[in-house]
């Protein structure tokens, strides 16, 4: 054969292979930028919620006015539930790495049981809290807050279900389980975040 004949034998067929100027994979690499772009919406909302409580001339003395009170300790008792779970779902992802399949479908059965139950509680809080959108700024900034993060939490358990799907499916191994790491990044920023808020609200 000549070399003419082998070099069209391996000539690439389609578009061009994509530039890749990082070390991540392109879909890891979009995640964090999604990502970015969610801490900066949530940025926002902080701004609104810092303005409200320290630059206003007209903010309360104490946090929140009276006669409200947070729920601090079912709050508390709700974060303990989220970060349970960030040790569940790496749970999840080692051991995918290890070829270990049962332990990733556990891993993922439980993060979406801990993630379903910070919604109900989150729920029966603004249920029981005892005032709603329309009784001040700082009762507008809180469910803004809190239910822009319990938005996200939503949207995470969505993407693990998914994930857990293809799990019980036998979509992934050791070597193929973006499908599984990609969410349980985003699942791992939801957590932050909510720490960063249940100590800004509730705490501070």
């Amino acid at each position: 054969m000549s070399a003419h004949a082998e070099a069209a034998g391996h000539e690439h067929h389609g578009p061009p292979m994509a530039n890749r100027s990082s070390r991540l994979d392109p879909a890891t690499l979009g995640m964090f930028l999604f990502i970015a772009s969610e801490a900066m919406l949530f940025g926002a909302f902080f701004t609104a919620y810092f303005f409200v409580r320290v630059v206003n001339p007209d903010a309360p003395a104490t946090w929140p006015p009276p006669p409200y009170h947070f729920p601090i300790f079912v709050a508390g008792v709700n974060t303990a539930i989220l970060v349970t779970s960030s040790f569940t779902i790496h749970w999840a992802t080692q051991a995918i790495k290890r070829n270990d399949r049962n332990g990733m479908r556990a891993g993922l059965v439980v993060t979406i049981l801990l993630g379903s139950a910070f919604l109900l509680t989150q729920m029966v809080e603004y249920a029981h809290v005892g005032f709603n959108t329309g009784d001040g700024a700082f009762a507008s900034v809180f469910f803004g807050l809190t239910g822009l993060h319990g938005a996200h939490v939503f949207v995470g358990l969505s993407l693990l279900t998914i994930a857990a799907v293809r799990a019980f499916k036998g979509h992934f191994s050791a070597e193929h389980h973006h499908g599984l790491e990609i969410p349980s990044i985003y699942w791992h920023f939801v957590d932050v975040m909510w720490i960063i808020v249940y100590f800004a609200v509730y705490i501070l």
